[in-house]
């Protein structure tokens, strides 16, 4: 009877199986069919996520470098502009120091003409009493504007109008 029951179990469980593997075959089949369906989308879903994030990533770094390069080209062209406003100032500081010196040069000559003018003019000592005799007074005075005037047309002075 062991031997039967092992006879007849083995029989019972292949005769089950068979069946069992048809019909697993068959769910397995079935079942493959609507989950590669699933699959099949859920895949292009997960390939789609990471390639959305990166092309995401790839769109915020590219905005990112654009707004560097915005803010570098900004930056250089500020500072080519103060390079050359300092160019600019360093060029008329150079022209107002020649011009200084021009001006220093020129007075001295005027200065020196000047005393050698009031040198020449023959001036008597003012006593009290000469003051008193206007015509002299105006005789000198006279001779001294004639002086100036001289000195005036050889320094080629205009006087302001």
């Amino acid at each position: 009877m062991a031997q039967e029951a092992t006879k007849t179990a083995p029989k019972k469980t292949t005769a089950k199986r068979k069946p069992a593997a048809k019909t697993a075959a068959k769910k397995a089949t079935a079942k493959r069919k609507p989950a590669a369906r699933k699959a099949a989308p859920k895949k292009t879903a997960k390939k789609a996520a990471p390639v959305f994030s990166a092309r995401a990533q790839e769109a915020y770094r590219n905005a990112f470098l654009a707004s560097l390069g915005f803010y570098g080209k900004a930056f250089d062209q500020v500072q080519e502009q103060f390079n050359t406003l300092q160019d600019q100032l360093e060029a008329r500081r150079n022209k107002t120091d020649k011009a200084y010196k021009e001006l220093v040069k020129r007075g001295a000559k005027v200065e020196k003409t000047a005393k050698k003018a009031i040198n020449e003019i023959e001036l008597p000592k003012l006593e009290l009493d000469n003051l008193t005799d206007r015509k002299k007074l105006d005789a000198q005075l006279k001779k001294a504007k004639a002086r100036f005037e001289e000195l005036k047309d050889t320094l080629n002075f205009k006087a302001a109008a």
